[in-house]
This record gives structure tokens, sequence and C-alpha cells, in this order.
């Protein structure tokens, strides 16, 4: 059973003596049969709690220093109505107690906790944001990680693996930013696409009649699920492993990528659709950040003297993990030049960073 969670905080010019405020608000709770506990806070402001009717708790905070704070937290069948009247009592009380003190009033919308459905998911920079998510389409655990799309009345199908959202089927401004914005020929060239198993990279260089694209991705449930649920974004590309111009080999790219080294092979376009730049800023420590320095050497390796790299940075926000990265770049096999472009992916709700590489 989900559970409803509302917060009213009055932020003022000077603090305030609860002996001023509280009993104004007690018979507030009274009404609504919520009986009160006051706890000892030590010499940090009031506090007491509510418990009513129906699994009703409110927290009434007079903090120490300017503020003033209400939880409430219901489950979700409560009556909602009566909860709205409730904090609307209670704030028009306070504006009252607290007049000419008052420097702000917020009232969030309620956060629903613990439902069947997830609607919040953090940004790359570590804020909260609710998606409009109604319902889960897809879930699968593979070998490797949670596979869910979920649908988003705006955004349409969102893939999301081990908790973090990867593509919407909104999202083509990803996808065309990966693949180098409109600016690139990819007639007659030869790709590999590291990753991509969502299929909208696949889908859309295909297009342009390449010579041969080879993606690598390794896990099978993740091309299945976006094959009967992302078509949106991949189209029919994933209704088959080969095709006239390209072929999905489902298998981990580092031994492909060992193997066209050891071969010579090289190729007109590598694209690094495989994980974000890490959070991390701490490259020598995070396996992560290992991982991405083996993917960026092999894939030089195998980068034709004259073609392109792309991958994905990640936030704009993450200035300092964004230049460990940039610094990444200067200690390859061979000296290489970047250039980056900042794109707004409609469903990751901020500003992300894409890279283009190329060796000198």
């Amino acid at each position: 059973m989900a559970l409803r969670h509302y917060t009213l905080d009055f932020s003022l010019s000077t603090a305030v003596d609860s002996a001023s405020t509280v009993p104004g608000l007690l018979s507030i709770f009274h009404e609504q049969e919520m009986t009160e506990t006051v706890h000892d806070t030590d010499g940090h402001g009031y506090l007491a709690t509510f418990v009513g009717k129906n699994g009703r708790f409110a927290v009434l905070r007079v903090h120490s220093h300017e503020l003033v704070t209400i939880d409430l937290q219901c489950y979700e069948e409560d009556n909602i109505a009566q909860l709205d009247n409730l904090l609307n009592a209670l704030e028009k009380k306070l504006k009252v107690l607290l007049n000419g003190n008052i420097t702000r009033i917020k009232r969030l919308p309620a956060l629903i906790r613990g439902a069947k459905v997830d609607r919040y998911w953090p940004t790359a920079d570590g804020r909260l944001m609710e998606y409009d998510i109604d319902r889960v389409v897809y879930e699968e655990d593979s070998a490797y990680q949670n596979i869910k799309i979920l649908h988003s009345k705006q955004f349409g199908n969102i893939l999301v693996l081990n908790g973090d959202v990867n593509l919407a089927e909104s999202d083509s401004p990803y996808t065309q930013a990966i693949i180098g914005s409109g600016k690139e020929n990819y007639a007659g060239k030869e790709v590999l696409i590291l990753g991509g198993g969502d299929g909208g990279i696949l889908a859309e260089v295909v297009k342009q009649k390449p010579k041969m694209i080879t993606m690598s991705y390794i896990d099978q449930k993740v091309i299945d699920g976006c094959r009967a649920h992302m078509r949106l974004t991949c189209g029919s590309i994933l209704d088959s492993l080969e095709g006239d111009c390209y072929q999905i080999l489902v298998e981990d790219c580092v031994p492909v990528l060992k193997k066209y080294v050891q071969e010579g092979r090289t190729f007109d376009y590598v694209i690094n659709d495989l994980t974000a730049v890490p959070i991390s800023t701490e490259p020598e420590e995070d396996s992560t950040w290992e991982f991405l320095r083996l993917i960026l050497d092999l894939s030089i390796k195998v980068l034709h003297p004259s073609g392109k790299y792309f991958t994905q940075g990640n936030s704009v926000n993450l200035k300092e993990a964004l230049s460990l990265y940039e610094e990444q770049l200067g200690k390859l096999s061979c000296p290489v030049g970047f250039s980056k472009e900042v794109v707004c992916v409609p469903s990751y709700l901020e500003l992300w960073v894409f890279y283009t590489v190329w060796k000198k």
C-alpha cells in the first residue's frame, strides 16, 4: 500500500517561540482526531508527532532557527480532500500566527512512497525528478542487469537499466548527437557500435546505407524488450540480428575489440554507447573508470586514421568528472583531438555532453 507524504514549510525572518505558535495549531489537529506526543529535542526547538485515524501521521517542528515545518503522511487510499483541508487550515492559521515574519511558504506536491510503479529517478547530479510514469511495460532480470521499460505520458516508453534512465522514445536528440548531429556521411563506411541495445543508433545509421555496421551488445534480454516495446526508437531493425548492411553480435564487446585489434581491422566510425562518464572523481579507484579507459584505448586502436569516435559524456553539471574524462583522452596510445556538444535530452531532464574524438 503506497504512502503519500506532504510537506509544508514556513521560512521566517526571525526565529519564533513555540509558545506563540503551537497552541493555535493544536485544535486543528484535534478536529481531525489526531493525538500529539511532544518530544525532547535537547534545545533544538519544538517537536511533536500526531497520530490519527486511517494511519495518518504528522510531524510539527518549530525549529530553533528561522523555520517551521509540517510533514503529513497518509495511505494513498485516504480521503485526499480531507487532507487538503487539513493542510489548508494549518497554512491559513500559520499565516495569521506568523504575520509579518514569513519570508517564504513552500508546499510541495505529495511524494508517493512504496507505489507499485516507481515514478522517481535521480538526475546524474543527484537531483530528484518525478516522471509521469503510469505503468511498467516490461521488466526482466538478465545475467547482467535489471531491465525495465516504463511508460511515460509525455516521453513514451523509457528504457531503465539498473535504476538508470537510458533512453526514451522521445529522445531522438540523444541518438542524433551520438552519431554526429547530422554532420557525418555514413554512406559506404565501416561502422562499429558498442552497446546501443535499444537499437536507436543502428536504426538511424542504417538509413544512410553504410558498407557495414557491426554492433556488439551483451544482453539479449534488452534487445528483446526494446524490439517489442521501443518500436518508435528502433523501428524494425531489431527484428533480425543480421541485415543487408549490419550484423548484431550478442556478446561482450571487449573480446570483440581485442580480436579486431589483433587482426588490424579498422572502422571509419566507432560509436560508444556503453556507459556514461562515471560520476566518481577517483579514476584510479573506480572500476567503471578502468572499464571506460579500456574501451577508449581499444576503440582508438581500431579507428581508421581519418575516422571519428563518438560517445556520450555525462550531465553538463558534472564538470569535474568531465574534466577527468578529458584528461584520460590525453593518456591514450596515440595523440587525439576532441570536441564536445551539449544537447537537451528530453527524458533526462538535464543537459547532456557528447564527445567527438579523432586521431591527430
